[in-house]
């Protein structure tokens, strides 16, 4: 009986992300400067809405000692595709995404209209427009999200962060909250060459085990280094600490 009702909750989630889905999708066909104070808003609700379509619990995990600052750049270690709509569900944040997103069914509409910025990570000159950017928009005012692993790598920390993001911090002089995120399903979670984004969403709909932890530290100040590879540097071995204390 309880399987019943589980299931008819997951459908009623479903059907809610496909009514979403589909108004969103209308939306994005006006004009983008009338989309532009109310759509990105209406996009990290969405993002909720998929995350609870596909049944994951997000548990928030607050060890900064102060709040926020308003204005952040975001960074986070990426073993899943679930990021991608994990962390604007939670945090208000234009998302750096590699370029092949925006070509994903209905996903990449909508996420291009949202503000998300996309880059070829293969190709230096998409690489160092996508860094001006960056800096163009957290000098506009928007928080922003990176994953200086430079995509998806598995479940543990890759072996070097790339410096996009120390050196968007330095020159905006803008601090940068780390995030630490890990699934407790973590094989399941994921996201390995051998799988596309429609199997890998169907792997995480089906998962026994959908709790997923992000663990929000405080914030690292750009004046605190000498320069973006000291920066970039500290945060890695961060990170690592961190693999050990929550993954090891």
């Amino acid at each position: 009986m309880l399987w019943l009702i589980r299931c008819f909750i997951r459908g009623i989630a479903l059907l809610d992300l496909a009514v979403f889905t589909l108004i969103m999708l209308l939306l994005a066909l006006l004009p983008r400067a009338a989309l532009a104070h109310f759509y990105p808003k209406l996009f990290h609700l969405w993002c909720r809405c998929f995350v609870m379509a596909l049944g994951v619990s997000i548990r928030l995990h607050q060890h900064h000692q102060q709040p926020l600052p308003k204005h952040y750049i975001l960074i986070a270690n990426h073993p899943s595709a679930l990021e991608d709509i994990g962390i604007p569900s939670l945090f208000p944040v234009r998302s750096l995404a590699k370029i092949e997103v925006k070509d994903w069914f209905l996903v990449g509409k909508i996420a291009s209209v949202a503000g998300t910025l996309f880059v070829h990570r293969e190709n230096k000159a998409s690489r160092l427009a996508a860094q001006a950017e960056l800096i163009s928009a957290v000098t506009a005012g928007d928080c922003i999200a990176l994953y200086p692993e430079g995509g998806c790598k598995g479940r543990r920390i890759a072996e070097r962060f790339l410096f996009g993001a120390f050196a968007v911090s330095i020159a905006t002089d803008t601090p940068i909250v780390p995030v630490f995120l890990h699934h407790e399903a973590q094989e399941i979670f994921e996201w390995t060459n051998k799988e596309n984004l429609i199997q890998k969403l169907w792997t995480i709909l089906t998962s026994p085990n959908s709790v997923v932890h992000y663990h929000v530290f405080d914030p690292m100040d750009p004046k605190n280094f000498a320069d973006k590879a000291a920066f970039c540097a500290s945060a890695h071995q961060q990170y690592l600490k961190w693999q050990n204390r929550f993954l090891d």
